[in-house]
């Protein structure tokens, strides 16, 4: 905690670009790596066939030990956000898990749920029939829009005014490293309409909104933004997104979040990723507006010590020196 101010806090000022001084806030979207860190699986990566054969206190500490997961995660990375993996279907079970989560670490964290209705890229075994119905039945996708929309602002009505739950990240993937998989007439056909009305309904909740898609999301930065999401994630360098160029051209509207090379992280040089990491920081931080993080999640896969080694920069030169948004001098 910096400047007597909670994690929370200082997470919510960068999603408003406001000034901060101190270490740069640093949450990670998902953390997968409990077992070689904390020594236990990680929430989504258990499996519950029997979850309504438990008894209440074997639910409770189910509960408990999901939640312990998260809040250790946070406090032993320096998180300020949490990002509970959920889908709308899921309340009896992850309401549970928020409450715990507040009870464990207070109003410390920024708490978030996945909230998004807007199609992604389909699967390789639907990806033929979903485009054929783009053309031939346009309609039906609309309908199908509609009901999502419908679902996930009922599933944040539910939340609304408990003070568990502080925004949701939207996490719908989009583009290819290449190429958004929608053309932007598509885009603004099939997404922005309903994009623009979730977050403008999560907005009117008091709800924070942070929208995720990795690949090369230039073609559509503009519309992304023009939707009004606090912040975008992951600003993928795998998919040619320049986090310098993002910044000039929308960090006076958004937040930015992540950048630094996912697989870098895992099979560059360690020299490499010093240097993709110091770059991070230094593109992203001019001005504030912005939240330190990988460009993906921490993966299985990828080596623990260079997610460490990520934090050890970080902890050195992530740092806000004084209100006019300079930064200590990243070499």
């Amino acid at each position: 905690m910096v400047e007597g101010m909670t994690e929370k806090e200082r997470f919510i000022k960068a999603l408003k670009r406001e000034p901060i001084t101190g270490l740069v806030p640093h949450f990670e979207l998902v953390f997968y790596l409990t077992m070689e860190a904390l020594g236990k699986v990680h929430p989504t990566h258990r499996v519950f066939h029997q979850w309504d054969q438990m008894s209440r206190e074997e639910k409770r500490a189910q509960i408990l030990d999901i939640a312990q997961v998260y809040v250790d995660t946070a406090k032993k990375y320096g998180h300020s956000a949490i990002f509970v993996q959920s889908d709308a279907s899921d309340y009896d079970m992850i309401a549970p898990v928020l409450e715990v989560i507040r009870e464990l670490s207070g109003d410390e964290y920024f708490v978030m749920l996945h909230g998004d209705p807007t199609y992604g890229i389909p699967d390789g075994d639907s990806m033929m029939d979903f485009t054929v119905q783009l053309y031939e039945e346009p309609d039906k996708i609309h309908e199908t829009s509609k009901r999502k929309l419908e679902a996930y602002t009922q599933w944040a009505e539910k939340f609304e005014g408990s003070g568990l739950l502080d925004g949701f990240a939207l996490c719908s993937d989009y583009c290819f490293n290449t190429n958004p998989f929608f053309s932007t007439d598509m885009f603004d056909e099939f997404i922005v309409p309903y994009l623009k009305e979730v977050l403008h309904n999560y907005r009117k909740m008091g709800y924070y909104t942070i929208k995720h898609t990795d690949g090369n999301i230039m073609p559509i930065l503009q519309q992304l933004v023009d939707c009004g999401p606090d912040a975008l994630h992951s600003l993928d360098p795998q998919g040619g997104v320049d986090l310098g160029e993002v910044k000039k051209k929308v960090g006076d509207r958004v937040c930015l979040i992540g950048n630094v090379n996912c697989a870098l992280l895992q099979t560059g040089k360690e020299e490499e990723c010093i240097n993709d990491i110091k770059r991070s920081l230094k593109q992203g931080m001019q001005g504030w507006g912005y939240i330190f993080s990988t460009s993906n999640c921490v993966y299985t896969g990828m080596p623990l010590k260079r997610y460490e080694l990520m934090l050890q920069i970080w902890r050195k030169y992530g740092i806000y020196t004084d209100r006019n948004g300079d930064t200590q001098t990243v070499n």
